[in-house]
């Protein structure tokens, strides 16, 4: 099993489908996934995001915009900005990076 793969076996048995696997002050970094058929919960962040589509096929609504998403997509979100996965119909995993690192809600 790669890296990856290994990581994303940790965030599947989260409740929160995510894991944390690395964080410095300017960033930090970890795997989302979301299961076929999955709900998408996440709220804006107060950070930036960059996405990179490692596994499965969904789709992502950013403001306006809906698109499909595949493996090798690599997507920005400002931070602030509504954004979520839906429609997903393969197993997605995601690597996510925060920058700054991600804050805890409050």
């Amino acid at each position: 099993m790669d890296a990856i793969g290994a990581l994303a076996n940790v965030a599947r048995r989260s409740t929160e489908r995510y894991h944390e696997f690395l964080r410095v002050p300017a960033m930090s970094v970890g795997v989302y996934v979301l299961p076929a058929g999955a709900t998408d919960g996440q709220s804006p962040h107060g950070e930036d995001e960059i996405y990179y589509v490692v596994q499965g096929k969904a789709r992502f609504l950013h403001g306006a915009l809906d698109q499909p998403v595949a493996p090798g997509d690599v997507l920005f979100v400002p931070a602030h900005d509504e954004h979520r996965f839906h429609s997903v119909e393969e197993e997605l995993v995601v690597l996510v990076v925060f920058a700054p690192a991600e804050q805890a809600p409050g």
